[in-house]
């Protein structure tokens, strides 16, 4: 078969697995996951939910949640999004339910999409009051410290460098168009003509909370309202959740949303605790709450308690079976299927893959507890990846025949089979144009019938890459 001819067909493959439109077959090749990660979007359409009187949740209009709280004399914000800009139809939309001055703004944890858009609401009141845990912005601080911030991947967990065509989402958000990290980059500052006030509140576009706590609770009346803050260490270090004890509302931050926990990020940050996350889960359980708003996704409205018992239970679940089965000397392989969720949890969609994964959190778990060696002797004697690939080689006969060998199981319809084949191809001629097509072509496949967002946005990220490499080389 010609070069050419093999360049075609798996192009057309690519377009067809991708759900590009170019024929009404393309419409109806999309895998499950593509299906379902399409529909979970709907639940992102931009509206306002009143989760019980006087408090509201905005959904849709950013990457996180923001909720409202309406007192006697003014409001109460919690997590006020991503950025300025994209918190600007969150406030015009609060404001059509009230007028009332800002009195207080909570942020859950340091995560820029939870707490950047700060700055926008400085001007709807006086002596506004920001609450957070007094080691608020740990985890930032901790990457910077290890020279790690930049960054160590070389594509994009969450979809910001996809083309629109292939974005469907974070699993548990739909990204803004650009993220806010560019717009500062390209030199729009979001803390131009303000007042002199926010000016001075403001450092690298980022407010500083006003008022801290480093207990384990802090009991705040605001503007006639009556609300804790409870330390609840999980997803970040410095999380916390917000108790409305008269409504029975959890604001959980990140230590839940409506997916699987993310308990190990693929863009690389610091390590999170399961024990902690269950723990906190824990403290949330015993307020008995009626409704449940979290980080991302819908809130939770009547059932609370099922739903975070179930999250908690499955949490556990993950981390026992793994420490069970390591004591037995399985590997994070054998692991990932000894410590897989039990029917009656695996059924439930705000336990599915959408963001984090029960196979990341699995291994996750083993790399804390144990570190890097799983128990396999041969893993302390690793070859290199040069080497691997010459072995190989070797063994198939030829680079020649590893490469035929990678287009027969791509035409058979194994294309992780045939990138993993063209992968020692690539390591040994990192010039070949043909052997990075294919494993482009290989790439596009998996990522579109890949379920888990992060890892699908990296798989497509890393097809296009090679894809772009290909077009060089050739």
């Amino acid at each position: 078969m010609k070069k050419t001819t093999i360049v075609i067909i798996y192009s057309v493959i690519f377009l067809l697995s991708t759900g590009f439109t170019l024929s009404s077959h393309a419409q109806t090749s999309q895998s499950e996951a593509t299906k379902r990660l399409i529909s979970r979007n709907k639940m992102f359409r931009p509206r306002i939910v009143e989760v019980a009187t006087n408090v509201y949740t905005a959904i849709g209009y950013q990457v996180s949640t923001n909720t409202m709280i309406v007192g006697e004399d003014g409001v109460i914000i919690i997590d006020p999004g991503q950025a300025p800009p994209f918190a600007e139809p969150v406030i015009n939309e609060f404001q059509k339910i009230t007028n009332k001055p800002v009195k207080a703004i909570i942020l859950t944890h340091g995560h820029g999409d939870h707490a950047g858009a700060t700055p926008a609401f400085m001007d709807l009141g006086d002596n506004i009051e920001i609450w957070a845990r007094a080691n608020h912005g740990s985890e930032m601080r901790r990457t910077s410290t290890n020279g790690l911030s930049g960054g160590v991947r070389p594509s994009n967990t969450q979809g910001f460098d996809l083309p629109a065509e292939q974005r469907l989402g974070v699993g548990i958000a739909i990204p803004p168009a650009r993220p806010a990290s560019d717009m500062m980059r390209d030199g729009v500052s979001f803390d131009q003509q303000q007042s002199p006030q926010r000016k001075m509140e403001i450092i690298n576009n980022l407010v500083l909370p006003t008022h801290t706590f480093s207990g384990e609770r802090q009991t705040l009346s605001v503007a006639g309202v009556e609300l804790e803050l409870v330390a609840a260490p999980g997803e970040t270090d410095d999380q916390l959740y917000v108790w409305l004890p008269k409504e029975k509302i959890v604001f959980a931050g990140d230590n839940f949303y409506q997916s699987w926990p993310n308990v190990y990020p693929l863009r690389g940050t610091a390590r999170r605790s399961v024990r902690n996350w269950i723990a906190s889960l824990n403290k949330m359980i015993a307020e008995t709450p009626i409704h449940l708003v979290g980080g991302h996704t819908s809130p939770i409205l009547d059932n609370a308690l099922e739903v975070l018992t179930n999250y908690r239970d499955a949490l556990k679940w993950v981390h026992d079976r793994t420490i069970e089965g390591a004591k037995k000397f399985m590997t994070p392989d054998e692991l990932v299927v000894y410590a897989a969720l039990p029917p009656r949890l695996a059924e439930l969609d705000y336990l599915a893959d959408y963001y984090g994964s029960v196979e990341g959190t699995v291994r996750d778990i083993y790399a804390q507890d144990l570190g890097w060696f799983d128990g396999d002797v041969l893993s302390l004697h690793r070859e290199t990846p040069i080497k691997e690939a010459e072995r190989m080689v070797s063994l198939a006969g030829g680079v020649e025949v590893l490469m035929e060998k990678a287009k027969v199981a791509m035409e058979n319809g194994d294309p992780l089979g045939a990138a993993k084949l063209v992968r020692h191809v690539i390591r040994l001629r990192p010039d070949d144009g043909e052997a990075k097509l294919l494993m482009a072509d290989a790439l596009a496949i998996i990522g579109e019938q890949t379920f888990n967002a992060p890892v699908r946005n990296y798989t497509l990220s890393s097809s296009n890459q090679y894809r772009l490499e290909a077009t060089e080389a050739n």
